[in-house]
């Protein structure tokens, strides 16, 4: 059964913009996306907003409802009351381009300062053998579908715009650790970890975690691991002793 639905719409661009109201229609079983689809052809015509599968695994249409960050094909109108105003505005960590859409290029600028995977040079493509264990690990972490999420509700970017130069964010701090914890890949990441891509500014709030619409444990499985590993490295005394007898 169909009722009429409040909502807020941002609209605007780099220059700014507003909150508009909008009374639109929805049935049974939608989602937001589906709401906004229905506000383009009905009423706003010019409404910009980024999606592709609508089947949460393309990561397009990140946005915020009602302050949260989420995807807009994953988020059910039946979490709402018929009351209740729907609030949907872009994702606050990146500029605005237009309407709903964001210019999320900063995170294609940290992901290319990542050296790529990088296995023995004397070992070839079909001589890879993992255990299965670290198979599952790994693969955890590649579930990602870089709605990036995880960078727009980090506070360490959210709140301090200073803090991207550097800071790459959970999404790629993950990605270090994914490869850091291969058992093929012959490269030490953990000074690349602290010194290049800020880990020292994580604190652990889990609020990446939390939003993750493919409930990967960026901070349990990811984020503590590598900040362990940094601290062996860097601070363990024992670690310490043998680096320095190495280098005598």
């Amino acid at each position: 059964m169909g009722y009429d639905a409040k909502f807020k719409v941002w609209r605007g661009d780099l220059d700014g913009g507003e909150l508009r109201d909008y009374t639109v229609e929805v049935n049974e079983g939608e989602v937001v996306l589906d709401v906004i689809h229905r506000l383009q052809a009905t009423q706003a015509p010019d409404l910009a907003v980024r999606w592709n599968c609508k089947a949460g695994k393309c990561g397009s249409c990140s946005a915020e409802v009602n302050g949260r960050p989420k995807l807009l094909c994953m988020c059910r109108m039946s979490t709402f009351t018929q009351e209740e105003t729907v609030t949907v505005t872009p994702m606050r960590t990146f500029p605005v381009i237009r309407d709903l859409v964001t210019d999320v290029s900063f995170n294609y600028r940290k992901a290319r300062e990542i050296p790529s995977f990088t296995p023995p040079v004397d070992l070839k493509p079909g001589d890879y053998r993992m255990q299965q264990r670290d198979v599952e690990r790994s693969q955890e972490f590649r579930k990602c579908i870089e709605c990036f999420l995880c960078q727009n509700t980090c506070h360490v970017v959210r709140d301090h715009e200073e803090n991207k130069e550097a800071f790459s964010g959970p999404r790629y701090l993950m990605r270090i650790a994914e490869l850091e914890m291969h058992p093929l890949d012959v490269g030490d990441r953990r000074d690349l970890a602290q010194d290049d891509a800020g880990l020292g500014l994580c604190n652990i709030t889990k609020c990446c975690t939390d939003v993750c619409p493919e409930h990967i444990q960026i901070t349990d499985n990811a984020l503590i691991p590598l900040k362990e590993r940094v601290v062996d490295n860097r601070y363990d005394p024992l670690v310490w002793l043998g680096n320095k007898l190495f280098r005598r």
